[in-house]
């Protein structure tokens, strides 16, 4: 009787191996600090458990886009630093000061309302985001002076306390990175000359951190390189010592013996070539599954990799695997650790035309989400 190892269809992931690659990365990179990124519910991974791997490994700061992914953190009993860095122009400051969140301040009318929050006689802490090039939130050069000069009386006041400044790097090449490294310094300079003492600078993501030694300042915030992937295209996650958190896998829900030139899925983009086994997966594109994977997709049935054949469904998709002996209930393997033979979300990103941040991100829907790990 054959063992069945997974459920019909869910993401498994793998805490332990989130602390090992928070712990590797704080080896890598040698800043007083680490913030671990666990916006968008980890990249798909589930953000307390993550948060609380990452702390485990080393981390000493999380990183949230919104104020809501920072309170949900707060509500599960996480007591670490956190950073809130993307506001609605309508959020409620008063929620996250009262949780004890770093504001992320992108303009000076964000600056104004943090202040407003101020309650007692404890000041609201922020990062002040600067603009550096990337040209999305931040505080462009033409306004440095007159917000960091703000800020300063702010302080005074008691009503703010400036805890970091910090930006985002482009990635578009070393010259274009080392563009932005100067105008982050420059701005340093102005907040200096201003009278602040931010006890935080930082620039560097996980690309910048693993690759651009000067952009590491005071702390790095690490995104996709905690689970496992790699940010660049030359160099693998093997090759960094990381080891991916996630494995996406189901089950065979049929199996059926056809002859040569039946059509697979919709539109037919597929036709066997001969007499084949076909298996149907249950995931589609409802899961996260990318339509753009299409007859490329990779997965692992019996020991052995396959392609998708034709068209991914919304709720599933199907798989030509020649002789092989497959039953309803076998395990398919969409990605995982390469290293165990399965294929990774790299492969996918491949297949898709993408980034593995997206494969990764983008998953939902009907899966169960699993851990192994992390003292269980």
């Amino acid at each position: 009787m054959r063992a069945v190892t997974a459920v019909f269809r869910e993401r498994v992931v793998d805490l332990d191996a989130v602390s090992a690659n928070v712990a590797r990365l704080r080896e890598l990179v040698g800043t007083p600090h680490a913030m671990a990124v666990v916006k968008a519910d980890a990249y798909g991974h589930g953000a307390v458990e993550c948060a609380r791997a990452a702390l485990a490994g080393g981390a000493d700061w999380l990183g949230v886009a919104e104020i809501s992914e920072g309170l949900a953190l707060r509500e599960a009993g996480i007591t670490a630093p956190v950073l809130a860095w993307l506001h609605d122009p309508d959020d409620d400051f008063a929620d996250a000061v009262r949780a004890d969140l770093d504001l992320g301040i992108s303009s000076g009318v964000q600056l104004e309302a943090a202040a407003a929050a101020a309650t007692g006689d404890r000041p609201v802490f922020v990062q002040l985001k600067i603009e550096t090039g990337l040209s999305r939130n931040g505080v462009p050069e033409s306004e440095w002076d007159a917000v960091v000069a703000r800020a300063r009386e702010l302080e005074v006041a008691g009503l703010v306390r400036v805890r970091g400044v910090f930006s985002h790097l482009s990635n578009a090449s070393p010259e274009d990175d080392r563009a932005a490294i100067a105008a982050f310094e420059r701005a340093l300079d102005r907040a200096s000359a201003a009278g602040l003492d931010p006890e935080l600078r930082h620039i560097a993501a996980s690309a910048a951190a693993l690759s651009l030694p000067e952009s590491r300042f005071d702390l790095v915030r690490l995104g996709i390189a905690v689970y496992g992937l790699s940010p660049f295209g030359r160099e693998s996650a093997v090759e960094l010592g990381l080891r991916p958190a996630m494995t996406l896998r189901g089950r065979v829900a049929a199996v059926r013996r056809v002859p040569a030139g039946t059509g697979v899925s919709y539109d037919y983009t597929y036709r066997t070539e001969k007499e084949t086994t076909l298996v149907l997966v249950p995931l589609g594109y409802a899961e996260g599954i990318p339509r753009h994977a299409s007859n490329r997709g990779p997965v692992a049935i019996g020991g052995r990799t396959f392609r998708i054949s034709g068209r991914v469904a919304m709720d599933q998709f199907v798989v030509d695997v020649g002789d092989l002996d497959v039953a309803v209930g076998d395990e398919v393997v969409l990605f995982g650790d390469p290293a165990v033979g399965v294929p990774g979300a790299d492969d996918w990103a491949e297949a898709a035309d993408t980034i593995n941040y997206e494969i990764v991100t983008r998953l939902g829907g009907r899966l169960r989400r699993s851990y192994t790990g992390g003292g269980r």
